[in-house]
């Protein structure tokens, strides 16, 4: 390898001890604990331009990142900081690496490889579809649902668990319908495969399945890729960890960044073991840690460091800063949920009437509804604020009926589409839709020759304006914004007939053109909307927000940081939820939720709950209830590392004689909600499905036997079940 005489940046004096390490250690496996604030980012930034520095070709190194836009910010920053060519480096998320060597080697996985590929909304919909052909007894259990069906087979899938294991453990409720599910999996399989189609688990299925049983495919990724850096490595799955480790089985040059007490996203399938196992599947590996924090005030790390002191397993670290100052973390006991929504209104108010920016200000939460009473409010007060947290851009009936008239020009077997582009056209039903569909495919008509359908009436004229616009719009020199302008003239009339808000509705659809303007073919763009969706027509950092005020939960809120940050509704039963304590590694989760949640403020952290409100006996979707009580995950902070108040109605606080409540261990709460405490034998419940029933037995391991009047027996799972006592 060639390398540079002379270095083009100062390392040693632009980077603290630890980065300089981690930079300068470009051989071999690495593992960088980058606890939050830390500057991980700006690690990787100034290795990437390290490798380039030294001559590796960019092509050779490879930056796996969560979000496509991330992996882009760092290579524009190498580049800038060092060499043009950092530009080149190959970067992006396992998604889009997946897809593009998918696309490649198609073929050694039978596959075309011009295959579609489905959002959740079209898994849904397949899987709905697919449900009768399992001829479920009329006597059975109500089965699940499509959009639950769609999480079973997709995590499951993630977790690489047999249907049966997985349903068993979060699913107890559906037990009984474990086999015809499994059926399921096998025909939803067949019809991807039929059809050409793959969804995001099979991106990421496939590439594993593609390195493992193609040794020369592997070997070729080695060569190509010589030097792999993984972000976020807290937040990878199984799957994705052995992508890494197959990437790098030619020469083992890995650098993985991640924080283990970030981890928060088990429910996307996230295995924060990926961390501790990483020193397993590389023995060699160096671990490097990044404790100095740039972004908060010593007291809110001194927080966020005995937090995570209670956490059962971690990778041992201590944030500190260099700043001077701060004030200790405020904890806030608002009596109620309105004086809660009143207290943080006005604190802001009077701030901006101070001179404070609004959009210094960020409110998170854990759950979304849990700022409806604080909306109210701040709409009261004349408060400008936005709210993150709720539907996905892509989801939207729209935005999908939209997009489906180009996915057919972009794969003419993608039969979901091609159903819901069907069925938006006057008096073609469900019988006509198939129809169709099985004359195109059996003949291989094209898109274009549509209206020669020979079943077509006197009052099929919508088959006509359908066959015009492929005819427009199937040329391959059509550029993919033209193709977006040619489907807004056809649907737009579509759009005004179907929704009665389609003024906003259109809003969204224009904001498609410009997105379609970045990319020369119509493929590209599908791709990366479904690849890398954009959450809202407006992005959390946008412009447009300046001089907002931020709403948001704490998953949306991971990676962002604001001056002044309030987390409310932090009680037992809501953060964390009750249903956490039936779950040791749940709970160790909300914990840290929590942590992300902290890690957000710079300046200001201000934690509330309203100590007066009494919880249902059964809230946040099932679990043992509390009657009211500031979060353990606070209760059990040492003395001194936060300042008790109260918050009046007028906004202002005023210092308390806090009540210090008992230090809990999780195993003494956990016994404390055991079902004795919840439930006994022969008591009267009610299920909002089954009805009214009595309880025969308790077991040990979370369950719960139920007979019900009209329902029969049956066993349910407490975890993901809502029982209420009559």
């Amino acid at each position: 390898m060639r390398s540079v005489l002379t270095n083009k940046i100062d390392y040693k004096n632009v980077l603290n001890p630890a980065q300089f390490e981690a930079v300068m250690t470009v051989e071999g496996p690495v593992l960088v604990i980058a606890g939050a604030g830390s500057g991980k980012t700006r690690t990787l930034v100034y290795r990437v331009a390290r490798l380039v520095e030294r001559g590796v070709p960019p092509e050779a190194i490879l930056l796996l990142t969560f979000t496509r836009k991330a992996s882009q910010e760092m290579l524009e920053r190498a580049a800038e900081l060092s060499d043009a060519r950092c530009r080149l480096v190959s970067g992006g998320t396992f998604h889009s690496l997946a897809h593009r060597l998918l696309r490649e080697y198609a073929g050694l996985l039978g596959f075309s490889n011009s295959f579609s590929i489905l959002d959740r909304s079209d898994m849904e919909e397949i899987i709905k579809s697919l449900i009768p052909e399992l001829h479920i007894a009329r006597d059975m259990p109500r089965f699940p649902k499509r959009g639950t069906l769609a999480n079973i087979l997709s995590k499951s899938a993630n977790l690489q668990k047999p249907i049966s294991e997985f349903i068993t453990e979060e699913y107890g409720q559906f037990i009984e319908l474990a086999s015809h599910i499994s059926s399921l999996t096998r025909l939803y399989t067949e019809y991807k495969k039929k059809n050409q189609l793959m969804d995001y688990d099979d991106l990421i299925l496939n590439l594993r399945k593609l390195l493992v049983e193609n040794a020369e495919v592997c070997s070729e990724m080695g060569q190509r890729y010589r030097y792999v850096m993984v972000d976020e490595y807290q937040d990878t799955n199984t799957i994705q960890a052995d992508i890494v480790k197959w990437l790098v089985y030619a020469h083992g040059n890995i650098m993985v960044v991640g924080d283990d007490s970030q981890s928060i996203y088990s429910f996307r399938g996230a295995n924060y073991r990926n961390m501790f196992d990483f020193p397993e599947q590389f023995p060699e590996a160096k671990l490097i840690k990044l404790e100095e924090n740039y972004r908060s005030t010593q007291p809110i790390l001194t927080f966020t460091n005995s937090l995570m002191e209670q956490a059962g397993e971690q990778f041992t670290k201590c944030l500190f800063t260099q700043r001077k100052g701060g004030e200790r973390p405020k904890v806030v006991d608002t009596r109620t949920a309105h004086g809660q929504a009143v207290y943080i209104s006005s604190y802001i108010k009077e701030q901006v009437e101070q001179g404070i920016p609004l959009d210094n200000f960020a409110v998170l939460f854990r759950a979304a509804y849990h700022s409806f009473e604080l909306e109210a409010e701040l709409a009261r007060q004349g408060v400008s604020y936005i709210k993150y947290g709720g539907f996905k851009f892509l989801e939207s009936a729209h935005i999908k009926d939209f997009l489906a008239h180009l996915r057919v020009i972009a794969n003419k077997d993608d039969t979901v589409s091609w159903v819901r582009v069907l069925r938006l056209i006057k008096n073609v039903g469900q019988v006509k839709t198939h129809a169709i569909i099985n004359w195109m495919k059996t003949n291989q008509i094209l898109p274009e020759h549509l209206s020669r359908w020979p079943g077509a009436g006197k009052r099929d004229n919508g088959l006509k304006h359908l066959s015009d616009l492929m005819t427009r719009i199937v040329s391959k020199d059509m550029e993919p914004e033209r193709a977006v302008e040619e489907v807004m003239g056809y649907y737009t009339p579509i759009l005004m007939t179907k929704f009665d808000n389609y003024p906003k509705r259109q809003k969204d659809l224009e904001q498609l053109i410009p997105m379609a303007g970045r990319y020369r073919k119509l493929s590209a763009f599908l791709d990366d909307l479904a690849l890398e969706p954009p959450n809202s027509t407006r992005d959390i950092n946008s412009p447009e927000n300046i001089g907002t005020l931020t709403l948001s939960t704490v998953h949306s809120a991971k990676g962002l940081e604001w001056p002044v940050v309030f987390i409310i509704w932090v009680m037992e039963g809501r953060f964390p939820p009750s249903r956490a304590y039936n779950d040791p590694q749940a709970l160790e989760e909300e914990r840290r939720l929590m942590y992300v949640a902290a890690t957000r403020a710079r300046n200001t952290l201000i934690i509330s709950y309203p100590g007066k409100e009494v919880l249902p006996a059964w809230s946040d979707y099932g679990g043992a209830g509390f009657k009211n009580g500031l979060s353990s995950f606070i209760q059990r902070l040492p003395e001194g590392v936060v300042s008790y108040e109260s918050g009046n109605i007028s906004g202002r606080t005023q210092r308390s004689n806090f009540y210090r409540f008992p230090k809990m261990d999780s195993e003494k709460k956990l016994n404390s909600l055991s079902h004795d405490n919840m439930f006994n034998p022969g008591e009267k419940v009610i299920h909002p499905a089954f009805g009214p029933g009595i309880i025969s037995k308790l077991t040990a391991d979370n369950k719960i036997e139920v007979l019900f009047r009209g329902a029969g027996k049956k066993l349910l799972h407490l975890k993901h079940t809502t029982l209420t006592k009559i």
